[in-house]
């Protein structure tokens, strides 16, 4: 008997440690998965660079590497705006129209009261906080306010800022602007072209708030669970309208450094913008849903479809592919954002 006691221990021992082990590997997998689950889009990224380097040998050329980011910098700032309101919860079909239009009534004040460069950067951040403070703050309000679906908001919008920016202009473009303006859009400082700068700038600038301030958190409680946010005291009227009024001032400077690029008002100018600035922002692992972000995410998804458009282009592949690969992207990310969703509930 006590043989067989001291057999029946011993076995116990070796169940118990068989079964902590097993504990211990599955803990350690689940860890992992979470590692390959949360930084996926950094993976994608870095197996598309590969990828286009195999394939084309110019593509990490310095040069090239340079006119990618040349090329994100309008959508980068409009993509900030986005990730700010997606966080929240809300979305921002407007941000393309208002970059127009705000292109619009730069180049035609510039354009009517030609003058000295100081005066012609006080038209400018005018320009930028009248048109993104109008636009954001109408959407805000009636989002924050009247309770209207963001997505109606802004759908609106899009239309009122696009249909003045051609009813100013009789669909025709602004020519003959000084070209100090061009500076913007065109110049460098030093080795590094001044819209980079501008991006880098406001990268930055989000970054912290979004992560070090109380109104960052604000954020994210309100696309967590706004009625559990208006419990704890916060007014999530006026976060909403700040949110909206953020997108809307990104949007307008990213339509004067577009104009500035371009060396003309356009009235059709950043035509499907908000499509590229959404598709950056999920294909970054923002969820749709709300709560869930960060501007470090964001940058990665604007490199990755800055890098898709540019290895398109020196694959010589037609850029009504491109289109199509932006809505897959969007739908794909939308999708995976949703499983993952359901997983956690």
């Amino acid at each position: 008997m006590w043989k067989d006691s001291r057999l029946m221990q011993g076995r116990g021992r070796t169940m118990n440690g068989a079964t902590n082990i097993s504990n211990s590997a599955k803990l350690k997998y689940s860890h992992l998965n979470s590692i390959v689950k949360e930084y996926s889009f950094i993976f994608v990224f870095l197996a598309l660079c590969i990828l286009l380097s195999i394939l084309v040998p110019t593509f990490l050329l310095p040069q090239n590497l340079l006119n990618v980011l040349i090329q994100i910098s309008i959508n980068a700032l409009l993509a900030i705006g986005m990730t700010f309101v997606i966080i929240s919860g809300g979305i921002d079909l407007s941000v393309g129209s208002v970059a127009a239009l705000a292109g619009i009534v730069v180049t035609a004040l510039l354009k009517q009261y030609p003058s000295s460069t100081p005066m012609m950067y006080v038209i400018i951040i005018f320009s930028v906080l009248a048109v993104g403070i109008v636009c954001g703050g109408i959407s805000g309000l009636a989002i924050a306010k009247l309770n209207v679906e963001p997505f109606i908001a802004t759908l609106a919008m899009l239309s009122i800022a696009r249909g003045f920016a051609f009813v100013y202009t009789q669909s025709k473009p602004i020519f003959g602007l000084p070209p100090a303006f061009s500076w913007i859009g065109q110049g460098y400082v030093g080795p590094i072209p001044v819209i980079v700068l501008i991006m880098i700038f406001c990268l930055v600038i989000a970054h912290i708030v979004l992560s070090k301030t109380c109104f960052g958190r604000y954020i994210y409680a309100i696309g967590s669970n706004e009625e559990v946010a208006k419990l704890c005291g916060i007014n999530v009227a006026r976060v909403k309208l700040i949110i909206y009024v953020i997108s809307g001032v990104l949007s307008a400077l990213g339509g004067v450094a577009l104009a500035s690029r371009l060396a003309t008002g356009q009235p059709a100018a950043a035509s499907g913008y908000e499509l590229n600035a959404i598709a950056a922002v999920v294909l970054g692992g923002t969820s749709l849903s709300g709560g869930k972000g960060s501007i470090g995410k964001t940058i990665i998804g604007i490199m990755t479809i800055g890098v898709i458009n540019n290895g398109l282009s020196l694959l010589q592949i037609s850029s009504y592919w491109q289109s199509i690969t932006m809505g897959l992207i969007i739908m794909i990310a939308v999708i995976l954002d949703k499983i993952n969703t359901r997983k956690k509930a």
